[in-house]
Parts: structure tokens; sequence; C-alpha cells
């Protein structure tokens, strides 16, 4: 295992380096391999998918679901369901019974002509402490191992730890800082992703609210998204902005990219379900400022449907809205 880590360290040192420099970031750079479009288009573009959006629909046959993914346009995925206590990867639903260790996972994903170049994974530990330091280094030392094996290039936590204050954000940041640390070792870049619940506004360790608020006031506190920004180090730690996400905790995603070029380099697109199908989301400004940015890569993430259709179905029509999209290279 250390020699396979060294090895992605060394092969890795100019993605690395692509933290620091925006000259090396290219606007679609998924490392992916070229395959025939769904549409038989002679561009291939560089589309991403979390596998989340899927679920056991992918998992009860999961070669053929790859094939499908693969015939659909998309080049990468970002998986999630890594089980800490074996080191496979399933589902969150405690009804799954699938399973599939690192090496096989990555075999069919090859087979399908895809690449796996991200993961979502979170530690079971929940209090985030510096007694509880040692723990989270030995979760993400091991997850990094077998991550390594995946060939990944990003490992991202998409769950929100408990902050009731700034402070409690500052001792969650040494955290991240040091699981960025862990990572960096083999070439992979940890991130954070975002929900709705990081744009509330957390107040200093006994700073009390205002009990009668002036409605004109600037509000008082820190959104707890901008103090991981401004406590964690950019060499360590990127971010992962999930547009939709950010809608839903009342924020212009487009601004957030503004405020910080260099923080966001991936991107979760989401919509209601369908992408572009709710006309809350104006995919084509967020995609020109990803661009301008320099966004490392994006994926595709669909929630559950209300309305008994298919996760596959949604997957699908998003694909070909991308697909059909001039603004999405």
């Amino acid at each position: 295992m250390t020699n396979r880590r060294t090895f992605i360290k060394n092969l890795s040192m100019l993605t690395l380096g692509g933290i620091a420099n925006q000259s090396l970031m290219a606007s679609n750079a998924l490392p992916t391999p070229s395959i025939a479009a769904a549409t038989g288009s002679a561009a291939k573009k560089k589309m991403g998918l979390q596998t989340y959006s899927l679920g056991q629909e992918l998992l009860q046959d999961l070669p053929n679901g790859l094939n499908r993914l693969a015939q659909m346009g998309f080049t990468d995925l970002e998986i999630f369901g890594y089980q800490e206590n074996t080191g496979q990867f399933g589902d969150y639903n405690p009804k799954n019974t699938t399973f599939v260790s690192a090496k096989d996972y990555k075999k069919m994903v090859d087979d399908a002509g895809l690449k796996i170049s991200s993961s979502h994974l979170t530690p079971s530990v929940r209090e985030y402490t510096k007694a509880n330091m040692s723990k989270f280094e030995d979760f993400w030392k091991k997850a990094t191992d077998i991550h390594a094996e995946l060939g990944v290039s990003y490992m991202v936590q998409p769950s929100l730890p408990h902050i009731a204050n700034e402070d409690d954000a500052k001792q969650v940041c040494e955290i991240f800082n040091r699981a960025g640390e862990i990572t960096r070792q083999a070439g992979i870049l940890w991130g954070y992703h975002n929900h709705n619940n990081e744009f509330k506004r957390v107040l200093k360790a006994g700073e009390k609210p205002n009990e009668n608020p002036n409605p004109w006031a600037p509000p008082k506190g820190t959104y707890i998204e901008e103090l991981f920004l401004k406590n964690t180090d950019p060499d360590k730690v990127m971010f992962e902005l999930d547009v939709y996400w950010a809608v839903m905790g009342q924020q212009d995603p487009i601004e957030w990219m503004e405020n910080y070029p260099d923080r966001f380099k991936l991107l979760h697109i989401k919509d209601r379900w369908i992408l572009g199908d709710s006309g809350m989301m104006n995919f084509p400004n967020i995609f020109k400022k990803a661009y301008e940015i320099g966004i490392l890569g994006y994926y595709v993430e669909l929630e559950g449907d209300k309305k008994g259709r298919t996760q596959f179905e949604g997957v699908e029509k998003s694909a070909e809205y991308l697909r059909n999209a001039d603004f999405v290279k």
C-alpha cells in the first residue's frame, strides 16, 4: 500500500500544484478517458455523476448500470457509500446488502470506460474535539489507502459536524486541515461539500443574539461556510459547491464563486430533480462563472423523485440536458 501511495503522490504533484496556481486549471479538467458519446458527436464533454443519484438502482446491477451511464455521455463518477469498518462501498440504506470492494468497483468502472475521480465519505465520529483527533486521523489514513486503489483525485466530506459557535467551527477546521494533510500524501485533494445548513450564521462563543433586532441592521454572526473558508488552509482543503443547496440556503452560488475563486474546485450540479426543469437554477451563468474561476470538474446529483419515476430516468434526462447545452464544455 505504501508503494501505491508513493507512486500516486509522485504522479500527482501537478494536480496539487494546481491548488495554488490557477494557470494550471483547465476549465474542464476532469481526468477522464474518451469514449463515444451517446449522441455520436465527435467532441466528448466531461460530465460527472454522483452515484448517490441512483443508489440501489445502480448497485443491483452495477456492470450494466455503469454501461448505461457511459452511453448517456458521463465520463466521471463521484461515488458514495464508503464503509468505514470494511473498506467496501455500498449504500446508506440500512437494508442494503450489496457491497463492493475497491478493486472490484474500479474494474467494473474501467470496463465501462468511466473513471472514479471522486468519493463522498464521512467519519462516524461526530464530536470534533482535540481529544478525538486521533480517531479522525485513523479514519482518513485508512480511507486514503483504499481510495488510492481506486485512483481518485478527490475525497470529499458531505456532512456538517455540530457547530454552535465560531470556536466550534475553528476546531472543525483544524481537523479538516489534518485530513487534507493525510490525503495530500497520496496525491488526493481533500474537500468539503455544503448543504443549506452551512449558510446559517453563528456567533462567537458566549455572545448572545439581539433580543429585539433591527430588521434593517446587518445580520449578526458569520456563515458557517465562510468560517470554513477562512479557517482552513488553501493548500490542504478545497471546497465542492453544491449550487442547489446554496440556493436553498438563500444564497447566490455565483457570488460565492466570485468571492472565493481559489477555493471552490468542484461543483455539484443539481435541480429539484431533472436538470433545467424547475426554472430555479440559472445553469448558464453558473457554468460561465465556474469556467472563469478554473473549476476542476462537476458532478450531477439527483435527489429522490416524488412522482414514482426511476432515478435512471432522471439521470438520463439530465445527461441529455447537459449534452445539448452550448454553455457546457
